[in-house]
Formats: structure tokens, sequence, C-alpha cells
């Protein structure tokens, strides 16, 4: 029996949404020491930014095993909103792009405006969850006396909402759409590029799908191009999303150009690739891990539901 337009429709976001999810919490810890590195500098001004394995083993040394998925929750969240519309998103651009092509592959410069439309719609459906993720995952970094001590990803944003107002779950919504725009690029474009490009090399006629050989080249590939697209805006992201209020009531950025302006001036042109070697070490397994296990999903889905 042929599928339903239904199932046929929902399939690229139930798959994608799937692999995003699964790929955040085996990566979870990557995450967590990324934007604790990228805040490093602001809450200690002047001192040498400590490398992932540092950070995360000293979590573990304070506060338990458990303290490395601080925030999982928020992430899961965010997944399933945000992971799942922008590669259900990107797929179905693509798709449809490729069906107005005569079948044909289409160009880079087309995949590329695909993947900027579907990560900027996603991001403006996500960003709340974000906003949890990041405070959840900087919490313990401040001072006692100024932590919010959220109690999950549901207190987060129930009490950033009556606190801070409704508008405070989009602080940071323009580099976060700037971030979503560049990863998708480099993540999803670079990867449907790159798979062409090495399954060329390969020899790999890519007629039952692409052999894992390609798939395994490939997502390497779009894992550091999304990490190198894509960490200028996280790190503006991230500061933002978790700025406070001094004593007078002032935030310390009062914008993307202002906090850009201001990370350059402290900390010069490195201070955008903070926390590059967590990035990286998030990036590339959490794309590889979703782009190769995607496969696998869809496979599943298809026999399930076809």
């Amino acid at each position: 029996m042929a599928p339903s337009s239904f199932v046929k429709g929902a399939e690229p976001f139930v798959c994608g949404g799937s692999a995003a999810t699964f790929a955040s919490c085996v990566i979870h810890p990557m995450d967590l020491a990324k934007v604790r590195m990228q805040l490093y500098g602001q809450l200690n001004p002047g001192k040498p930014v400590p490398g992932f394995g540092s950070i995360l083993s000293n979590m573990v040394k304070k506060d338990g095993l458990f303290s490395v998925y601080q925030g999982v929750d928020a992430a899961i969240g965010r997944q399933l909103v945000y992971g799942t519309a922008r590669i259900g998103l990107h797929r179905t651009f693509s798709d449809a792009l490729v069906k107005r092509n005569d079948g044909k592959p289409i160009n880079f410069f087309v995949k590329t405006l695909s993947g900027m439309a579907s990560g900027s719609i996603a991001v403006c459906i996500g960003t709340p969850f974000d906003i949890a993720l990041v405070r959840l995952q900087s919490d313990s970094m401040a001072p006692v006396e100024e932590r919010r001590n959220y109690k999950n990803v549901f207190d987060a944003l129930i009490r950033t909402t009556k606190e801070e107002g409704f508008g405070a779950l989009y602080k940071g919504l323009a580099p976060n759409i700037l971030r979503g725009m560049s990863m998708n690029v480099g993540m999803l474009a670079c990867y449907d590029q790159a798979k062409e490009v090495v399954s060329k090399i390969l020899g790999d006629p890519m007629t039952n799908g692409p052999s894992l050989g390609t798939k395994i080249g490939s997502s390497a590939v779009a894992g550091f191009t999304a990490a190198l697209f894509s960490l200028p805006f996280d790190v503006i992201k991230s500061r933002l999303m978790a700025q406070k209020p001094n004593a007078n009531g002032v935030f310390p950025y009062s914008g993307v150009a202002d906090c850009a302006t201001k990370i350059f001036k402290a900390e010069g042109a490195q201070g955008f690739f903070a926390g590059f070697s967590a990035y990286y070490g998030r990036c590339a397994p959490h794309a590889m891990i979703i782009l190769l296990s995607i496969e696998s999903i869809t496979a599943g889905y298809k026999k399930m539901f076809y």
C-alpha cells in the first residue's frame, strides 16, 4: 500500500528530529563544556580559558558525574523543536528544488539558500529552549548568591517569562538566527555537496544511497564546516542569553553589535573562537551522528509506514 501524503511529508521531520535528539544526548557534556568556555572570558577577565577536559573533570570532582548532564532536558526539548524543524525543512526545501530542477542535483548556491532559509525559520521556533539550555548550563558558574537555581527546563521557561517578560525568551535572537543559518549551511548544505565530491573520489555510484565510506567522509567535512562557520555567532548568542543586569539594572551588552565590539576589544579576534576545541568536539560528532543515524532511522520509518 502506498504511503499517505502525510506520512511522506512527515518523514524528514520525524527522522531528522529523532536523529538530532539522539545526537544531542550523546554529545551533551561537550556542549556544556563549550558554553562554559565561551562564558569564562566574561566571568573571569584576563584569565586563560581552560580546556574542555579540565572543565568537565572539575565539574565531576565538585558536583559529581551527573553534573555534566546539567540542562539535558532543555537540550532534548530544543532538538525536538529546533532540530526537527531545521533538518525537516531543509530536506523538504531541497527535495522540492530538485523536483523543480527535473530531478537533477541542485548547485551549491541553491543548497546554501535552502540551508539558510530552513535554519532561520527553525531558530525562530526553538530560541526559547535555547535560552533555557544556556542558562541551565551556565548557572553553576555564577557565585552562589547570583545563581538562578532553575529546577528544570520548564521552570526556566516559566520563571524567565515571569521575572523578565516574554521578550526575554528571545534574547539573542539575531545572532541565533545567524548561527542557525551558518550551521545549516555548514552542516547540511556542505554535507550534500561533500557527498557528491567524496562519492566520486571513492567511486561510489550511490545507486542505493551513499556507502558507509561516503557518509563518514562527508559527515566529517560537514562537522568541520559547521563549527567553523557558526562559532563566532554562537559565542555572541551565548553571551547575550546568559547576561544579567548589574546593580543599576544595566545589561553588559545592548545588542549584537555591542557584544561583538566588546568581545573584540577585551579578548581580540580569538574571543570569537573561544571554546573551538569543545565546539568542534561537539559539532563534528553531533553532525556525524545525525547524518549517519538518520539513514537508519529513515529506513526504519519506511519499513514501518510504507
